[in-house]
């Protein structure tokens, strides 16, 4: 896969808005760290967490400077690859994705409250047997902030 300028994306596009993510992954409030999906094509996507002070994590993580704790990162980048994932479906609401190994992820530079995270993931190889293998990058304001690989499987839900 060649890697695509993040400068390029048109972030006030919107492909999937909360709503519309809602009706694709399991996750709520508190836990549910995605906004909207800005692109997103059969191999790749790029979504956004716009990033508040009023996190409950904030709250302990660290009172007096508030640092968006990085698996809390690791997990909002899951959730949009999820919905790369996801969105190959017919029937998302009958699936689950679940996390099952993360690798080679690396922290450059901290994200705090007012921040926009800009997620960019591709799948590093075809979705086989329901199982996902996706590299990607998380930017605040063009800059690299973290990096890293996971795999998820997709579960059918029990009827």
């Amino acid at each position: 896969m060649i890697e695509r300028n993040i400068n390029e994306i048109d972030l006030t596009q919107t492909v999937y808005d909360i709503h519309a993510i809602m009706g694709m992954l399991p996750h709520r409030y508190p836990f549910l760290l995605v906004d909207k999906v800005v692109y997103l094509d059969q191999e790749s996507v790029v979504g956004v967490k716009n990033v508040t002070m009023n996190e409950p994590f904030f709250q302990g993580h660290f009172p007096g400077n508030p640092v968006m704790p990085g698996v809390m990162q690791i997990e909002a980048m899951a959730q949009v690859g999820g919905i790369l994932v996801m969105s190959t479906l017919e029937d998302p609401q009958n699936y689950t994705p679940y996390f099952i190994k993360i690798e080679k992820v690396k922290f450059k530079q901290k994200v705090i409250p007012g921040d926009s995270l800009v997620f960019d993931l591709h799948l590093v190889s075809p979705i086989r047997r329901g199982i996902c293998h996706m590299a990607g990058k998380a930017y605040v304001n063009g800059k690299v902030v973290m990096e890293g690989e996971m795999m998820a499987q997709l579960v059918r839900n029990a009827q």
